[in-house]
């Protein structure tokens, strides 16, 4: 749940680094964002918000600061502020999706719901087809996140509306297989995760690729097609220990024991599970092994 509220942050970052107009100048709070020196970028902003309260851009970098630094309730005023004194659509979109990012690493959720619901609406005003995607990534994790699944749902195929490329359409289909999973959906999970995989085995990173690989064999073995889930999970993992990518070749490992002990082969499984968690301890991946953890919990 943390990592689509992270998602929709860097996401939205990205499109604002692409819009914004940034200072040429070094002391600039944008430029020193971007190195990643915030107390800069926070000394810079405050100078310059000195002369002149009401900069949109600067208040929004302020904004962005304070969450590096996080500080989140300054983040929020920051954002507020600059969504006061917005002069046109695409500066209040871009203002309220970062209040409602804000709002939820508040912990304020149907807040932050509220305000991705009102970034929607300005988007549409301006007519952008970016920030009316950034509004729906938004809505539908935070629906996600709150496990409202039928409106995230709702939101994950608005999006895929607006994909303009494989990338695109790979990250959004999985979207909605994830979330047709956690309905309940397994055919429908399966369906949309196999479109997700050949979009990221067309044109996405290796680690898109390894990601889909997996919970393509996950959702094989949900739908009781194990044949298939053993020969697209064996694959992922030759395919990781090649590359040596051993977070994959544990997870990929791991599903793969979990799709063994749905088919009655328990020592078997066991075997998988304490090779992935093997993995996780030799790379002191202690998320990794959480994660592996948590995923076979009662399962042997």
């Amino acid at each position: 749940m943390k990592l689509y509220s992270t998602l929709s942050y860097t996401f939205i970052v990205l499109i604002i680094n692409s819009s914004i107009a940034f200072s040429a100048e070094p002391e600039s709070c944008q430029q020193a964002l971007q190195k990643g020196d915030v107390a800069q970028a926070l000394s810079t902003a405050k100078s310059t918000l000195a002369v002149n309260a009401k900069d949109v851009d600067t208040l929004l970098c302020q904004g962005r600061a304070f969450t590096a630094s996080q500080d989140f309730n300054s983040a929020l005023d920051a954002f507020k502020l600059a969504q006061l004194n917005a002069s046109d659509s695409t500066q209040k979109t871009i203002a309220v999706l970062l209040i409602g990012n804000a709002q939820l690493s508040l912990k304020q959720p149907d807040l932050a719901i509220a305000s991705f619901q009102q970034a929607l609406e300005h988007a549409k005003t301006s007519n952008s087809a970016t920030y009316v995607r950034a509004s729906h990534l938004a809505l539908g994790n935070a629906y996600f996140n709150q496990q409202q699944f039928e409106p995230a749902l709702a939101q994950y195929q608005a999006l895929n509306k607006l994909d303009a490329n494989d990338n695109e359409r790979g990250e959004s289909f999985e979207k909605i297989a994830l979330t047709h999973h956690k309905m309940g959906q397994h055919d429908a999970a399966l369906e949309f995760q196999i479109k997700a995989f050949m979009m990221h085995e067309k044109s996405g990173t290796l680690d898109q690729y390894a990601h889909s690989s997996i919970e393509l064999g996950r959702y094989y073995g949900q739908a009781k097609q194990y044949i298939r889930a053993e020969n697209t999970l064996n694959k992922i993992i030759k395919f990781a220990k090649e590359q040596g990518g051993a977070y994959y070749e544990a997870k990929g490992s791991c599903v793969l024991g979990i799709v063994k002990a749905a088919e009655g082969e328990k020592e078997a499984a066991k075997a998988l599970v304490e090779y992935a968690k093997s993995i996780a301890k030799s790379t002191q991946d202690k998320s990794l092994e959480e994660e592996i953890n948590q995923e076979t919990q009662g399962l042997l």
